[in-house]
This record gives C-alpha cells, sequence and structure tokens, in this order.
C-alpha cells in the first residue's frame, strides 16, 4: 500500500477526527439565528468548499446580513468548545501517525476548515507535533474538488506529488487528491456512508479506520 509513497496527507474533518457530526448541529442553529430552518442537501452542497467560500455560499442562498467575516468568525466561536472538548480522533489515528514519524514519513493536513480550528483541534488532541504541515482552504485559491491544497501541501513539505498518500473522507477531497496526482485511500465515515461504493470505486484503497494499518508502514 505504501510502496514509493513518502508522505502522508490528511484531510481533517471525517477523516483523521470524528467531527462531522457537529457541523450539522451548528448549521440548524446558525440559520435558526436568522429565521431559517435547516435544509436537507446543504452539507453536500457546501462539501469541500473552504471555510471562506462556504460564508459566500451561505450568505448568498440564505441572504445573510452579516459580513463574510462576521459569518467565520461567529462559526469558530460555536465550534470552538465541541473542537476543544468533545470531538475525538478516528480509531488507530494516533498510533498510526505515531508510527509514521517514527518510520520517517512527512504528514500534513489539508483541511477546509479553517486554520484557528484545525491547530486549536491538533493541539487538544496531541497530535500537533506528529504533523509537519496545516494548510487549510483560506490558505489557497480553490478549495476541493480542485487539487490546490494538496500540491500546497506536498510542496511545503517538500514532497513530490507522486509520491504523497491522501486518507481522505469525502468524494470532492478525494477527486481534489487524485488530480493532484496522488495516491488516494479513501476512509469510511457515517457521514458519507451513502456515497460509500462511489469512494470505494475513486480510490485506490479504502479503509474503515486507521486499526492495524500501521503494521504496513
Amino acid at each position: 500500500m505504501f510502496k514509493g509513497i513518502d508522505t502522508l496527507i490528511f484531510d481533517m474533518d471525517g477523516t483523521l477526527i470524528d467531527s462531522m457530526w457537529m457541523w450539522k448541529d451548528i448549521d440548524v442553529e446558525y440559520l435558526g439565528r436568522f429565521g431559517y430552518s435547516y435544509q436537507e442537501g446543504l452539507q453536500e452542497a457546501i462539501e469541500g468548499l473552504s471555510f471562506s467560500e462556504t460564508a459566500v455560499y451561505m450568505k448568498e442562498r440564505f441572504n445573510i446580513p452579516d459580513s463574510i467575516d462576521k459569518m467565520m468568525a461567529d462559526w469558530n466561536e460555536m465550534a470552538r468548545y465541541r473542537y476543544l472538548n468533545e470531538v475525538t480522533l478516528k480509531p488507530g489515528a494516533m498510533t498510526f501517525l505515531k508510527k509514521a514519524k517514527e518510520a520517517g514519513y512527512r504528514t500534513g493536513i489539508g483541511t477546509s476548515n479553517s486554520r484557528e480550528l484545525a491547530i486549536g483541534v491538533c493541539e487538544a488532541l496531541g497530535i500537533d507535533s506528529l504533523i509537519d504541515c496545516i494548510l487549510t482552504g483560506s490558505d489557497v485559491v480553490h478549495g476541493k474538488p480542485e487539487p490546490d491544497i494538496f500540491l500546497g501541501v506536498a510542496e511545503r513539505v517538500g514532497a513530490s506529488p507522486e509520491n504523497c498518500m491522501v486518507f481522505e473522507d469525502i468524494i470532492p477531497g478525494i477527486t481534489a487528491a487524485r488530480r493532484a496526482g496522488m495516491k488516494v485511500c479513501a476512509v469510511a465515515d457515517i457521514y458519507s456512508e451513502d456515497v460509500a461504493d462511489r469512494k470505494r470505486e475513486l480510490a485506490d484503497y479504502f479503509i474503515d479506520d486507521f486499526e492495524g494499518i500501521h503494521c504496513q508502514l
């Protein structure tokens, strides 16, 4: 699985950490502030978009009167407590990251989330020292499914795309990794269970979680 691979790049939400459950709750609460009900399909519509792209989409779709910066600041505030106190790593993720570092792999995170939350949750979960680079959607021009974020991580850690393995839980992220010319391992997540078969088709590998695969490093 890891033949020819020297760099491991991870999406964060739904891949490395179990956090997808909280975003629908936040959307319901946030839209309720402006008198809107949550609409089914919203999560799919914003899947893969950067934090700022999501804000633009929500502002236009729901005519939110607040500025983009205010919207993102409010989301950060709403998510901060959950990220620092309630989310957990996916099973086996800590062991896998430790073994990867011991084996000399370069590691990075390419996430659509905000930098504040990404850094905060990595510190809270104790994996910040195991990650060489964190790149967020605000650091690149285009969010997923464009390849910008994964190519950016590779560039920052000094890796060639063909030597990178990306771990992703959503189709736009898998597509982004493929477009970057990288190997892709899809990760199961209950919030993308309905497209699990499509994830298997698009990715090179598919895992339920990180338990056991450190033995292949």
